[in-house]
């Protein structure tokens, strides 16, 4: 077979691409292979050394607003020992949630049917109030549980909201340094809560840290354009507006 390159219209322009035989294509991709069983077994480490971080005891009360009244942090657990909190990106007086958050939420129901069963809760946390909230919740038909942080500590003591103070010193602390960002940002945070009803907080990830619960994104990892994008999620919007989706610009994150 005469080699040859594939011309393809891309997002980002034209690309051009090897056409090999069969068995060139075998030798490529046991090679591929090589790296992919480097990358998992290095996953298998890190997750490791994740759950070997040592713990910070909650000591102080958060209080909550969901649909059930007044909620604290244990409640939340749901008589489970493990809470994944999800930070979404949903202030005070926002028409909608993030659409980069949203696109993470949609993610939830599917595996939290598993997570509830296997001594894992996992609700949404937002700064918007529950009335702001749920109808926004209703539109995107989701399930899983989602509460208000609204009038408390919880979201500034976890770093993805900031208070107007700091954002007009021009720099705040996200993601485990100081850089300069919005009043609302994405998280990921983990409690853990034992046999006597103490809370520890054991994990917490930010920005990108949170990728690797974008199972959409693992999809288009496997095709040949992957994620085919020009900025970081541009292609996105809410799972409502495909359709009537006009002009495409970069995630907030």
């Amino acid at each position: 077979m005469e080699k040859q390159n594939k011309v393809v219209d891309d997002s980002s322009g034209k690309i051009q691409h090897k056409i090999v035989t069969r068995e060139e294509w075998i030798d490529a991709r046991k090679q591929l292979l090589i790296k992919e069983k480097e990358l998992t077994r290095l996953n298998d480490d890190l997750a490791r050394k994740r759950r070997e971080l040592p713990w910070v005891k909650v000591e102080k009360s958060y209080i909550f607003e969901s649909p059930e009244g007044k909620e604290t942090l244990a409640d939340l657990f749901a008589g489970r020992s493990q809470l994944i909190i999800y930070h979404f990106m949903f202030a005070p007086g926002w028409a909608e949630g993030c659409p980069g958050c949203s696109f993470m939420a949609d993610h939830i129901d599917g595996a939290n049917l598993h997570l509830a069963h296997h001594d894992v809760s996992v609700v949404v946390v937002s700064r918007a109030p529950l009335t702001e909230i749920l109808p926004f919740k209703k539109r995107m038909e989701w399930d899983f549980k989602w509460v208000s942080s609204f009038g408390g500590d919880f979201n500034y003591d976890h770093n993805v909201s900031f208070t107007d103070e700091q954002i007009a010193k021009g720099e705040v602390y996200y993601n485990y340094e100081k850089q300069k960002t919005g009043g609302e940002s994405p998280g990921t945070s983990v409690f853990l809560k034992d046999s006597e009803g103490e809370i520890f907080h054991t994990y917490s990830s930010y920005s990108r840290g949170g990728d690797i619960l974008l199972g959409a994104h693992n999809f288009f990892d496997l095709t040949p354009k992957g994620r085919n994008e020009r900025e970081t999620m541009d292609w996105l919007r809410h799972h409502d507006k495909y359709d009537n989706f006009i002009n495409p610009s970069g995630c907030c994150h």
